[in-house]
């Protein structure tokens, strides 16, 4: 009994251990299309995946808190955007090793209607199965960002991936009260966090997840354990910054104007500025999970604050 049950296992790793050898040939040959586009860190394949996007009116609510429509308008206007609207697109980001398929967040499944939820079919048109991924790692737990770890069904999206999230985050996910998931765009609360808890391996923020791949990086203010990734392999390496930032002109133009989305809005404009600061600095290429897609990129200084550039 236990060596049927051994032999069982051992195939079952196998199995998944071809597939990932076959998403990691499969991968860097990859078309770009308008769903997936394809880069490489280093010697890692990576992919940037569209899960979609959300519209937001432009009335102070989520952006530039503190100030009118007509000072975001003009922001807007100047970058040859529309006035009354602020878009953000949805991207996680796959990256592949020889020996791990690595998903960054996972978009917003269910919980922000039809214009999201797009990761499977953006996956699937990549070629690339969901029992494959075997690791997620969470920047943090709003809505947009871990509802994509259940199915349409309530179950695991991603069945063999260990989900790496901080331990103060995890410890915030878990403790919301029903209004607090409401308001973070968290559906089925009890239910996802009831179905992750056995895979969910909770590290200290900054820690060296990875070593030599994935190294968390606290950044403090946007919730109570937000966490970007830094990305290495060899010398080259890309900063997934989560939700340091929003919007590609607001947030990088103005990084010290209130964006609603932050839990401690002085603490992550500190953050905000010092990140972009630093990146800007040493020319870091970051993956912008809200700029447009693929949210791959630098900022650059101007004036008081930033513009972004896309690769």
């Amino acid at each position: 009994m236990v060596g049927s049950a051994l032999v069982g296992s051992m195939k079952t790793a196998l199995s998944l251990a071809t597939l990932i050898v076959a998403t990691a040939l499969a991968a860097p040959a990859l078309a770009q299309t308008d769903d997936v586009r394809s880069f490489r860190i280093g010697e890692f394949s990576a992919l940037a995946l569209r899960d979609g996007t959300i519209s937001l009116p432009n009335d102070n609510k989520v952006f530039g808190v503190g100030h009118t429509p007509q000072d975001v308008a003009a922001l807007l206007g100047e970058a040859g955007l529309p006035t009354d609207r602020l878009e953000l697109s949805l991207q996680p980001l796959l990256v592949t090793t020889a020996d791990r398929v690595m998903l960054f967040d996972t978009g917003a499944g269910t919980n922000m209607g039809p214009t999201a939820g797009k990761l499977p079919a953006s996956l699937e048109g990549a070629g690339i199965a969901a029992a494959t991924v075997t690791d997620i790692f969470i920047s943090h737990s709003h809505g947009d960002h871990v509802g994509g770890l259940l199915n349409a069904s309530g179950a695991l999206a991603f069945p063999n991936a260990t989900i790496h999230i901080s331990a103060p985050e995890w410890a915030f996910l878990k403790g919301m009260t029903p209004e607090q998931a409401s308001g973070a765009g968290v559906g089925q609360h009890d239910k996802l966090v009831a179905a992750i808890t056995p895979k969910v391996v909770a590290f200290e923020p900054g820690a060296d997840i990875i070593p030599d791949a994935v190294k968390a990086v606290d950044i403090k203010g946007h919730t109570p354990g937000h966490s970007g990734y830094m990305i290495r392999s060899k010398n080259k390496s890309v900063f997934y910054v989560g939700d340091t930032v929003h919007h590609f002109v607001v947030s990088t133009r103005k990084p010290d104007w209130t964006c609603g989305f932050d839990t401690d809005a002085e603490t992550s404009q500190a953050s905000r500025k010092a990140v972009l600061g630093a990146a800007a600095a040493k020319g870091q290429l970051i993956y912008a999970f809200h700029f447009p897609f693929p949210g791959i990129g630098k900022v650059k200084a101007k004036d008081a604050g930033f513009v972004w550039v896309p690769n």
